[in-house]
């Protein structure tokens, strides 16, 4: 609290748009990649903060991201998209353990699937 905002490093800029937000009591958030810019460590530190406050607020929070990890460890049900089209809805175990299609099987998960084309005859 007893800095100006130009002495505020990238991580407490993010805690304090999110507090401001937070502030409302909203019954929704959309979240679009709030902390894509922030270095390993941090988004680790934020990625845990970010869960506790949803938690506690029991809003509906709309996160928008690329990264598979932050998805999986915050999300209780994930939206998988492709060029505009939805291509799976479902928990992150279920779209984990059952991708609906190629794109998903490969999208989904660290390291990323093998997918090897091949004939089955009998």
């Amino acid at each position: 609290l007893g800095k100006k905002p130009s002495a505020l490093s990238g991580g407490d800029m993010q805690r304090v748009a999110i507090g401001r937000a937070l502030v409302r009591r909203p019954k929704a958030m959309l979240m679009d990649e709030p902390i894509g810019a922030l270095d390993a460590k941090l988004r680790e530190e934020m990625r845990a903060e970010i869960k506790r406050l949803h938690i506690k607020q029991g809003s509906t929070t709309i996160y928008v991201t690329h990264d598979q990890i932050e998805a999986m460890s915050l999300a209780d049900r994930i939206v998988i998209m492709h060029e505009g089209v939805l291509q799976q809805v479902g928990s992150p175990s279920e779209v984990y353990k059952h991708p609906a299609n190629l794109f998903v099987a490969q999208f989904v998960g660290s390291p990323v699937m093998n997918v090897a084309n091949a004939a089955v005859t009998m």
